[in-house]
């Protein structure tokens, strides 16, 4: 039914998500941070993995059941490290690259055994930038 008088929609920032966290799991703040199942993981080498963002915070569920505990997840463009075995190079640019661990990304999905971390908007010696949306 459509609107008959004004309505207070209210609104929440698209880049920052309050996930709950997997059981048995610690969560470093700055780390890349993925979903799986519906839970918060630290970024690793999976192929099951969605990529989410950085860890606005350290969690710490290591005693506790799925869920039992949640993150702040910041999404946007991020700095990571640049995988020194599968390393992304300028001509990478705008190409998606895949989750090596929790700081960490490569040019390939390692035969399919990484998942997606986002696009590459940048390559700098220090870091390759990541846009995760």
């Amino acid at each position: 039914m459509p609107l008959a008088k004004p309505r207070n929609t209210i609104t929440r920032a698209p880049d920052l998500l309050v996930i709950p966290v997997a059981a048995a799991t610690v969560i470093q703040q700055g780390a890349l941070v993925c979903v799986d199942g519906g839970h918060a993981v630290p970024g690793a080498t999976a192929a099951e993995l969605t990529a989410a963002g950085r860890a606005e915070e350290t969690v710490d569920n290591s005693d506790g059941a799925a869920g039992a505990k949640a993150i702040t997840i910041r999404r946007g463009v991020f700095k990571w490290k640049n995988a020194a075995a599968d390393p992304i190079g300028q001509a990478d640019l705008l190409a998606d690259c895949y989750v090596v661990d929790d700081e960490t990304v490569a040019k390939t999905d390692g035969a399919g055994t990484r998942s997606r971390a986002g696009k590459v908007l940048d390559i700098e010696p220090t870091g390759v930038w990541v846009e995760t949306l």
